[in-house]
């Protein structure tokens, strides 16, 4: 196809911007309005273009980064521009994409995740936690689950909203991946209490990380 500027991209966008979408959205704390099935459909016809992602995610535009990380090639990024974007990432869908859809498919994926997870700003933070999760299911050589369950242990229950969120998800996975920390894994989430009460919709697993573990280890052993 003929190249795509950015002017073009965002005329597509906001025509396809809903008041529904937006307000749903805004209750996760997220700033556009566009159904991200179109979003998918828009970055399948534009294919992957580098260049334009780059123009796109300088826009600012909380939609136009989604499309930004739908069409870029993750791997050509350096460590620091990943490092600032992360920083840049106000919403939690453009950072929770960010993080899926780019960083983890980076060659500078460890190097990020060992800063992160040491950063003082929570939400760097919670990027680390969410690559170390990653790491529990995927690859968990050279981890110290024990030291990470001490960790959470010590700092979730007081920990900021999506730290804490991101704290709660490796406590799970830990569980539910490694046997012999499943009864600790379990036991932290009880004393916790770290979601107990979160709403959970009818046929959804709850994020209170002993149910959760305890559900997941069910259905793996009905397979």
């Amino acid at each position: 196809m003929t190249e795509t500027t950015v002017a073009e991209v965002l005329a597509e966008l906001a025509a396809l911007e809903d008041p529904k979408a937006r307000e749903v959205n805004r209750r996760h704390g997220d700033d556009h309005g566009v159904n991200l099935g179109a979003l998918r459909a828009l970055a399948k016809r534009l294919k992957i273009q580098q260049d334009l992602a780059g123009q796109l995610w300088k826009t600012a535009d909380s939609a136009a980064r989604l499309l930004a990380m739908l069409i870029c090639r993750p791997k050509a990024f350096t460590r620091d521009e990943l490092d600032a974007m992360l920083r840049e990432a106000r919403t939690p869908k453009v950072h929770d994409w960010l993080v899926n859809y780019v960083v983890k498919k980076n060659p500078h994926a460890e190097e990020l995740r060992v800063a992160w997870l040491a950063d003082p700003d929570p939400v760097v933070a919670s990027a680390g936690w969410a690559l170390t999760t990653e790491r529990v299911a995927r690859k968990p050589e050279g981890l110290d689950l024990g030291k990470l369950l001490d960790v959470i242990e010590a700092e979730m229950k007081d920990a900021p909203d999506r730290l804490q969120w991101a704290m709660n998800h490796c406590l799970a996975q830990i569980g539910i991946e490694h046997p012999e920390h499943r009864a600790r894994a379990i036991d932290i989430g009880e004393r916790l209490q770290v979601l107990k009460d979160y709403p959970t919709a009818p046929g959804c697993t709850s994020p209170f990380a002993p149910t959760w573990i305890t559900e997941m280890v069910r259905r793996q052993h009905d397979k």
